[in-house]
């Protein structure tokens, strides 16, 4: 079975607000051509995880360190 990464173990991990990280996630999941796995991925009302390893985990970290 595939190990889930939670957006929370995430948090933890970067050391970063949830709350911050969930608005940055949320903004690009609005930018398909940019982030498409984010955006394929994103669900409302639906928590964040990801697959560990996956192209989705890789964006989401790429966005949580690049300076905004």
């Amino acid at each position: 079975m595939a190990e889930i990464i939670t957006l929370k173990q995430l948090c933890a991990e970067l050391k970063l607000d949830p709350r911050e990280a969930r608005e940055r996630l949320r903004s690009a999941a609005r930018d398909p051509k940019k982030h498409p796995e984010l955006a394929k991925l994103h669900k409302p009302r639906a928590p964040w995880s990801w697959i560990k390893g996956s192209a989705g985990e890789k964006e989401a970290r790429t966005i949580f360190t690049s300076k905004s």
